[in-house]
């Protein structure tokens, strides 16, 4: 990835986030926190390494990305209406009666949307049925994960894990969003879940850990993911909840609280001038 791409990856994680937070705001309802801290892994998956198109929505050899901590849904949709799957005038029914966006993902009214997820623990199950589906099908598509860190507290996402690495699932990429913060608190104070890594690697996954809000390490780790044969592969993503909003950054009252006017025009202001920096680069590079 050359400075550019990064820098125009970086612009969608932006409009991505911008996105996040109009939604919960209109809707007065939404969890921004953990929508926001996966805003760069989202922008990299949509705009750099799935093999995904608009037009072909049912391609039965794209990739898959399965939101597993489905109440993070506002950084699904804003991904997927910067990559066209989803236009200005569905993003206004996020929560509403008669609108295609739900509170939380669902495939069957929602174009772009892999698998219903929400009932935490249950997306990594499914998602390691997509990739066995695939290596039974012969299929060369890839099936990408994404867990919250509170939510591998599930004792189903161990037991799919066990299942994962047993069928020898490389084309089975699992994120972790290992922001440190769930609804009760820290990780540590409601069920110390900790060493992560350890624990993908004592189940046999090929296992790497990154900065999730740098896309030139969340790009390598996808690389060397889609490399590595004969194992699945968890990429442990530290990450800040509230990400890129400065009074939300790691706050746990952010993880389902709405901003409300004040606090929303802040936020958009906070963004703006980021995306002005991002310009600002692009240009300098450009001459």
């Amino acid at each position: 990835m050359d400075d550019n791409e990064y820098l125009e990856i970086y612009e969608k994680a932006i409009n991505i986030r911008k996105s996040i937070l109009k939604l919960s705001f209109e809707a007065n309802s939404g969890h921004p926190g953990g929508s926001l801290s996966i805003a760069d892994i989202m922008a990299v998956l949509y705009f750099s390494e799935m093999r995904i198109n608009p037009l072909e929505t049912k391609d039965p050899n794209r990739d898959r990305l399965v939101l597993s901590k489905g109440h993070a849904a506002p950084a699904l949709y804003g991904a997927l209406k910067e990559r066209g799957f989803l236009s200005e005038e569905d993003m206004s029914g996020f929560r509403k009666i008669g609108g295609i966006l739900q509170g939380h993902p669902d495939m069957k009214h929602t174009i772009g949307v892999d698998m219903s997820t929400g009932s935490l623990g249950q997306g990594i199950s499914v998602a390691v049925g997509m990739a066995m589906a695939g290596k039974l099908d012969n299929k060369d598509y890839r099936v990408y994960v994404i867990l919250g860190d509170g939510e591998i507290e599930e004792g189903q996402v161990w037991e799919a894990l066990m299942s994962a690495t047993h069928y020898k699932l490389d084309n089975l990429c699992v994120i972790v969003d290992n922001n440190n913060l769930q609804i009760d608190g820290t990780i540590e104070e409601v069920m110390n879940s900790y060493p992560i890594d350890e624990k993908f690697k004592a189940f046999g996954f090929n296992t790497i850990n990154i900065d999730g809000n740098k896309i030139e390490e969340i790009q390598n780790a996808f690389t060397c993911a889609k490399i590595f044969k004969d194992k699945p592969t968890a990429i442990i993503a530290k990450t800040i909840k509230g990400k890129g909003i400065s009074y939300m950054e790691n706050k746990v009252e952010w993880h389902g609280k709405a901003p409300n006017q004040d606090e929303y025009e802040k936020a958009i202001q906070e963004l703006n001038k980021q995306m002005e920096q991002v310009k600002q680069r692009i240009e300098t590079r450009a001459k």
